[in-house]
């Protein structure tokens, strides 16, 4: 199928239900690039194409996206068919006795998913090179590059035309890093927006949160619209939308208040092509007839990172005590990689009351920017302070944990503005708006009102309509 990768998914979707391709054909593409590609990204580690052939065979479901190939990341979406590593050799080949309800809405809408995607072990870092995949996942924009973590390997598969759209999760940018890195869409909706049960009530103290890596905005909009909504006993609930998200697409945004920061929102600067990008946005979005003012929010963001790193260190020691069955006694090499070893080693030392000061601690931060908010209905970054890495700058061989995430090379020097909005819940976003001299993308980061995913998704729709990205594709293999 020569024009595969001019349709997005709702476009393929639309191609089966008109018959003009079947589920089978399409999974073939996907599967046929996948052999073609994968090898050079090592973005998709686990191959269940006998699973989808099984699927279409007795039927995929009538829904939105029936007959679109589909990738599910290795961490999370658990799913009966589809056990994972997890990014981990501690995790590997873990299987699940029920449906994830995120998983669960997403096979409904009659996906054809065929395998998992690369995720760095325990979703921490901005760089997927996960040890249980043999070796890092690659940029297929630059292999010499990152494709961004956690959700990388989603975001690789995207930009490499192997599937349409991709599932991802996001606890401190996990979606809008690879996004940005693999110059796609990628949203990252109000706290509880979409479901996290039955394993879980919450991730990351509410913190983390699934989404999808998309090269069309409706696309995503129709992904977050099939799983949107609380699942059974779920803890908590996001604030009712005024519309769908697929309805937010052609509803143009109104003028809006918007705050442009072309630094990092603790002042400092950053690289000056993304300095740029930012700057040509400020531009943009005032010709499209909005109100745009130079500041940024004066919250507590360093507080916020010392906070957001605490609350994942506890989660991180969580997950390997309950898998090795342990309390107390330290993980070795040959379980855990060194960042993680780090994460649990500093997590013995923060008690529960610590832990619960750092809850606190965000949800101050969530009331200081929400006052800031109200001044303004979008606030405009960078998605990454800088083009994406080099291979191996953040892989996880260190065990200095703290440094890893705020020492001054860290993760959050490169990646300063994403993990603010998983902290206060905010919906989120990266959009692929520039590229770098030597064409690496560079993604333009929005914020919005807690609440406000119909605003934020009606202003990509205009962003997307105003200036289209589907156009630029990284440099395909000949």
């Amino acid at each position: 199928m020569k024009d595969y990768e001019e349709f997005d998914a709702v476009g393929l979707a639309d191609l089966v239900r008109k018959g003009e391709v079947s589920a089978e054909e399409l999974l073939d593409e996907a599967v046929d690039r996948m052999a073609a590609r994968n090898p050079a990204l090592n973005a998709v580690v686990l191959d269940f194409t006998d699973v989808a052939r099984r699927r279409i065979a007795s039927g995929l479901p009538e829904g939105p996206l029936t007959g679109v190939p589909f990738l599910l990341k290795d961490l999370g979406a658990e799913a009966v068919d589809f056990p994972s590593h997890n990014g981990s050799q501690l995790l590997r080949n873990t299987v699940y006795d029920r449906n994830s309800s995120l998983y669960a809405r997403l096979e409904a809408s009659g996906l054809s998913t065929f395998g998992r995607t690369a995720a760095p072990e325990g979703g921490i870092g901005a760089a997927t090179e996960a040890a249980v995949y043999g070796g890092p996942t690659r940029n297929p924009w630059n292999l010499d590059h990152t494709p961004g973590g956690s959700s990388g390997g989603a975001g690789a598969a995207v930009a490499a035309g192997i599937v349409p759209a991709a599932h991802g999760s996001d606890g401190g940018g996990s979606v809008r890093i690879p996004a940005s890195s693999c110059g796609l869409f990628g949203f990252k909706p109000t706290r509880a927006r979409l479901p996290d049960g039955p394993y879980a009530g919450e991730g990351w103290a509410g913190m983390a949160i699934d989404g999808f890596l998309t090269r069309s905005v409706r696309d995503t909009a129709v992904l977050l619209d099939i799983c949107r909504g609380s699942d059974l006993g779920a803890p908590y609930a996001a604030p009712p939308m005024e519309m769908s998200f697929t309805e937010a697409l052609d509803a143009p945004a109104r003028p809006l208040r918007v705050a442009l920061c072309t630094t990092t929102l603790t002042g400092d600067a950053i690289d000056p092509q993304v300095t740029e990008t930012v700057a040509q946005t400020g531009r943009l979005l005032a010709d499209m007839g909005h109100h745009v003012t130079e500041d940024r929010p004066k919250a507590d963001t360093l507080g916020m990172m010392r906070a957001w790193t605490k609350i994942v260190a506890c989660g991180t020691a969580l997950w390997i005590d309950k898998a090795r069955g342990t309390t107390g006694v330290p993980p070795t090499a040959d379980e855990v990689e060194g960042v993680g070893r780090g994460a649990w080693a500093y997590a013995q030392g923060i008690s529960g009351a610590d832990y619960l000061d750092a809850v606190g601690k965000i949800h101050s931060y969530g009331r200081e920017m929400a006052a800031f908010f109200e001044s303004y209905d979008i606030l405009v970054t960078a998605t990454l302070a800088e083009p994406p890495a080099k291979i191996g700058r953040f892989d996880h061989r260190s065990e200095d944990y703290v440094g890893y995430r705020t020492g001054p090379e860290g993760i959050f020097a490169y990646s300063p503005f994403t993990a603010a909005f998983n902290a206060t819940g905010q919906p989120a976003v990266s959009v692929p708006l520039g590229q770098s001299a030597d064409g690496l993308p560079i993604g333009v980061h929005l914020a919005a009102p807690f609440g406000a995913d119909a605003m934020l998704m009606s202003l990509s729709a205009d962003l997307e309509r105003a200036a289209p990205w589907a156009h630029r594709r990284p440099p395909r293999p000949s």
